[in-house]
């Protein structure tokens, strides 16, 4: 077993982590990756090393996804069929649980610690998994507790997938958890202790920047809706003074603005390239616009005839219309890339488990990272 612990400037727990690692189970590797800290903390390094772990590093800070994907280099190239659990320096996961999430990772099961976050809680502790998480359940359709954790054991047969995963920094780990499922991983989340040392004053999550990094997909959806909508309205305006007609300016704003959403969509935001699924893909997305047209005409006529103003009434419906757009695009039109799901909770183990319905499995060797 390998335990593979990112630092950036460490304090001295990074050395008792290294050597409680080593007294409880001798027979384990710690491989430590110093993400750029510096001169200024090379002693740390070399006490980590004399404690018994194995330190490798670069010059330069790139952040914590870079530092995992170098150490599973480092791994795949020194121990390769090993299992690989993933911990952070600061002490905040016990050896014991770092050697139970160990036990359950296998060759479909990605293992997870997960915290409750009870209590009393560093603030950006709390807001940055509140933000990945709703990120997640919103991407997913499902709840995962901790989906910051540090504590992951991954099999030696999913490193090259991990390395496939996008991201340098914080949004590294989240990408991994949102793709494992279209990989064909199951999600086994174990609870562990929640140990926050100084307040977590050791962490070097930024809740802003990071969270944005989080975010990043996900804005890049939001901007298409803009887009589209900002189409939308134009030509609905342009098509009705046009023609008097709120019929043909409906239809005739939605068509240009869906085929625009489409496009982008399948494109840049759900990375669907796959020339074979586009007919498949048009044709649900098709589906989808027609109902929403339905709805959106049907609410415009509603409210317009109530007496509410024509660009009132269309802001109005659009923000019904929205998140309903959303969760079909994310369960029907791209549903290869948001897999169905089934959830069952173990709750006298501290386990739950989410794993991609049997049915919906690709072939291993046709998947790529989504992300």
């Amino acid at each position: 077993m390998i335990v593979l612990i990112p630092s950036y400037e460490p304090d001295g727990r990074l050395v008792d982590v290294v050597r409680e690692l080593r007294a409880t189970a001798p027979e384990t590797t710690v491989v430590v990756v110093d993400d750029g800290s510096g001169a200024r903390y090379a002693a740390e390094f070399a006490r980590a090393r004399l404690a018994g772990a194995e330190v490798i590093g670069y010059p330069l800070n790139r952040g914590k996804g870079h530092a995992l994907k170098h150490g599973l280099r480092h791994v795949q190239a020194h121990h390769p069929g090993e299992v690989v659990v993933c911990a952070d320096s600061d002490g905040q996961h016990r050896t014991s649980d770092i050697l139970r999430v160990a036990g359950r990772a296998g060759r479909d099961v990605i293992a997870i610690g997960g915290r409750r976050f009870t209590g009393t809680v560093p603030l950006r502790s709390r807001f940055g998994n509140a933000t990945s998480r709703a990120i997640f359940r919103s991407a997913t359709g499902i709840a995962v507790g901790d989906t910051q954790t540090g504590l992951r054991a991954y099999h030696p047969g999913m490193l090259d997938w991990l390395l496939g995963v996008k991201g340098d920094r914080f949004e590294y780990e989240l990408n991994v958890l949102l793709g494992a499922q279209a990989a064909g991983y199951c999600i086994v989340e174990l609870e562990i202790a929640t140990v926050y040392l100084e307040h977590n004053a050791s962490s070097h999550f930024r809740p802003v920047i990071d969270s944005i990094r989080v975010l990043r997909p996900f804005l890049r959806y939001v901007g298409s809706s803009l887009a589209a909508f900002v189409i939308d309205l134009v030509m609905l305006q342009v098509l009705f003074t046009v023609t008097g007609s709120l019929v043909l300016a409906v239809v005739g704003s939605r068509m240009l603005s869906g085929s625009v959403n489409f496009f982008v969509n399948r494109q840049l935001v759900f990375r669907e390239r796959e020339r074979r699924r586009m007919s498949r893909d048009a044709a649900r997305y098709a589906i989808l616009a027609v109902t929403l047209l339905a709805a959106n005409l049907g609410l415009l006529e509603l409210l317009t005839w109530a007496g509410v103003s024509l660009l009132a009434s269309k802001l109005l419906t659009e923000a019904v219309l929205y998140l309903t757009g959303f969760a079909v695009q994310r369960h029907f039109v791209f549903r290869r890339r948001r897999r169905a799901v089934r959830r069952a909770i173990t709750s006298e183990q501290g386990e739950a488990r989410v794993c991609p319905a049997p049915d919906e499995l690709a072939p291993r060797e046709t998947l790529t990272a989504p992300l």
